[in-house]
């Protein structure tokens, strides 16, 4: 099958594109001696996954208990949740424990005591991490309260419990103004979590593990020392977010939403068939103001007219990689409205020549809702398509 034949809304994975985010990914934390943990919010694929397990990836991240018991069933050994998770869940994690090597976060001493007395009543002992807050203000203990180290020292001897270190995810880095910016909040970081790790190690505590997650200062953090493991997710796929935040370029964008026009309003307003079900409501962050939702892509030469089967900028789509080429930005369509089912788009030169039929493809503003909200993508490489069963999707207990 190729491109042209897929019912739309499809969402496309150049898988080019993708290996070689995942090359670089590897390749530099290699270079500084830092493990890569994957999380695997954005892809949720188990075959994804594999792949970066091929490529040296110590394990993955599951947001998740449902898409770590997905992951396991596909024989990923090394699983970690970078979650809190309550010990209601207990049952289901003695159940990983027994396919997989599973570990979690605490940031709560009465939580963490609560997981003891599951495990020690199961015999079983669970390796967890002590999420640190350094600056999203989500989940974590505080790092510069002078309780901090204590509660560490008092969630490390609870029986069942194996510490393995600390953990932390500078959420905050989405929402940076500038690259400065962003370079001191990944420094500030791998400061904070380093010195918290020296003063824990000052009290006898053995911390073995550093974790850091995120993939906007992901490389300002690679030139850092001070940490042991990295954990980017979505880096895999990249999205418009991720190029106004510096993190990419549109051709590193392995993600895209291949949309058709279904009707022609005005000359100055097109429909989409790729709705909020698809491209989700969610805005791009960045440095720069970044409207609506989406970026339709187009090649150099301008629109074609000839009426369907044809892509944004006058690729054809009656064969061959139509993924192939740089990704330029079409700045004269704005996605300023989205419906379940429809995308409302603005031209902004006054007229387009665009026509019901039309094909176009869509960087979305943010790659990892997109993954959750189809059944499956559709792998290209080279001339040929073939589907990619997203496993994980909609696993959100």
């Amino acid at each position: 099958m190729n491109v042209d034949g897929l019912a739309t809304p499809a969402v496309l994975i150049d898988r080019a594109r993708a290996e070689r985010n995942l090359d670089r990914m590897q390749a530099a934390a290699a270079a500084r001696g830092v493990r890569l943990r994957p999380h695997t919010k954005t892809h949720k694929s188990p075959l994804v996954a594999g792949w970066q397990i091929a490529r040296g990836a110590v394990g993955i991240c599951c947001a998740k208990l449902g898409e770590a018991e997905v992951f396991a069933a596909h024989g990923i050994a090394d699983i970690r949740l970078p979650y809190p998770l309550n010990p209601a869940n207990a049952d289901r994690v003695l159940a990983l424990l027994d396919r997989t090597r599973l570990s979690f976060i605490v940031d709560h001493p009465v939580v963490a005591k609560q997981w003891s007395e599951a495990m020690v009543r199961a015999g079983r002992r669970v390796e967890i991490l002590v999420k640190i807050d350094v600056g999203f203000h989500r989940c974590g203990l505080d790092p510069d309260s002078r309780e901090t180290v204590a509660t560490i020292r008092e969630i490390a001897a609870l029986p069942g419990l194996d510490f393995r270190g600390l953990l932390s995810h500078a959420g905050q880095a989405y929402h940076a103004h500038s690259e400065d910016g962003l370079r001191l909040m990944a420094e500030s970081e791998v400061r904070t979590m380093s010195d918290l790790a020296s003063w824990c190690r000052a009290k006898g505590l053995a911390v073995d593990e550093i974790s850091l997650g995120a993939t906007p200062p992901s490389r300002f953090s690679l030139q850092q020392d001070g940490f042991t493991e990295l954990r980017p997710g979505n880096y895999v796929y990249f999205d418009r977010t991720q190029v106004s935040l510096g993190a990419a370029t549109l051709d590193d964008c392995a993600l895209t939403v291949l949309a058709r026009v279904v009707s022609k309003p005005a000359a100055n307003r097109i429909i989409l068939d790729s709705g909020s079900k698809t491209l989700t409501n969610d805005g791009a962050r960045g440095f720069a103001p970044a409207p609506g939702y989406g970026t339709v892509l187009r090649q150099p030469g301008g629109h074609s007219s000839s009426g369907g089967h044809t892509l944004s900028g006058g690729q054809t789509m009656s064969g061959g990689n139509v993924l192939s080429g740089p990704a330029v930005a079409d700045d004269t369509l704005v996605i300023e409205r989205l419906s379940e089912e429809h995308a409302t788009v603005k031209v902004t030169t006054g007229s387009t020549t665009l026509e019901p039929g039309d094909l176009v493809r869509i960087v979305p503003n943010h790659s990892c809702v997109v993954s959750n909200l189809v059944d499956q993508a559709w792998l290209v490489d080279g001339d040929r398509v073939e589907p990619l069963p997203i496993a994980a999707r909609g696993r959100i207990t």
